[in-house]
């Protein structure tokens, strides 16, 4: 496998892949101090409306990509991969746009079958169809995996926060076979107004073809 094969592939895994339990816990598990944390987790992503960031996306396979995330809650996300990936990644209208510009191929899938759904809800909740199996602190970072409550063992999207301030700073999404990959965001902006066009699909073909 190429290279640029590669990073497209942990690509569509950070935003497509099926979301299982990392480890076998449920949310029976959880302390009261764990359910304090979904709580105030669920209210930071409730509030957050549009998010502009840079991200750094790294597999577990040595993939590594970047670029520029834009979201807009609700239902609204765009992920344009700095070169040499050619991938191009939309969510809008209840599905998700992969778009290849090297290889001119084009898919789509429902946005309600990938884990970041659950950040594009009208309202997030962390329960419901997800279930929160883990909640882990660090010093300035708070970590808390769900699952899909009809299939826990499909696959775990893992949200990340930092504190001070208290924010999303990334995901990482782990499939059945604990394959993983990680997203991290940088120079975070909030609150901004979005053009709308960003999140329209304009099939994108390189120069000069």
């Amino acid at each position: 496998m190429t290279r640029r094969r590669a990073i497209l592939l942990a690509g569509i895994a950070s935003i497509a892949m099926p979301a299982a339990s990392p480890a076998q816990q449920g949310a029976s598990s959880l302390s009261a101090e764990d359910r304090g944390d979904i709580a105030r987790a669920e209210s930071h992503l409730d509030t957050l409306r549009t998010l502009s960031a840079r991200f750094l996306q790294v597999s577990d396979r040595g993939a590594v990509a970047e670029g520029k995330l834009h979201l807009h809650r609700p239902g609204r996300l765009r992920l344009d991969y700095a070169p040499p990936s050619p991938l191009l990644i939309i969510a809008a209208r209840g599905q998700i746009i992969q778009h290849d510009r090297e290889l001119r191929q084009t898919s789509y899938i429902l946005m309600s079958s990938t884990p970041l759904a659950v950040l594009l809800r009208e309202r997030v909740e962390l329960s419901g169809e997800v279930t929160p199996v883990a909640v882990e602190r660090g010093p300035g970072v708070l970590r808390i995996a769900v699952v899909q409550s009809s299939d826990p063992r499909a696959g775990s999207l893992t949200l990340v926060f930092s504190e001070r301030p208290f924010r999303l700073a990334g995901w990482i999404v782990s499939d059945a076979q604990g394959a993983t990959t990680r997203v991290t965001l940088s120079d975070i902006e909030t609150g901004a107004t979005m053009d709308p066009g960003l999140f329209l699909f304009r099939e994108e073909f390189p120069q000069g073809n």
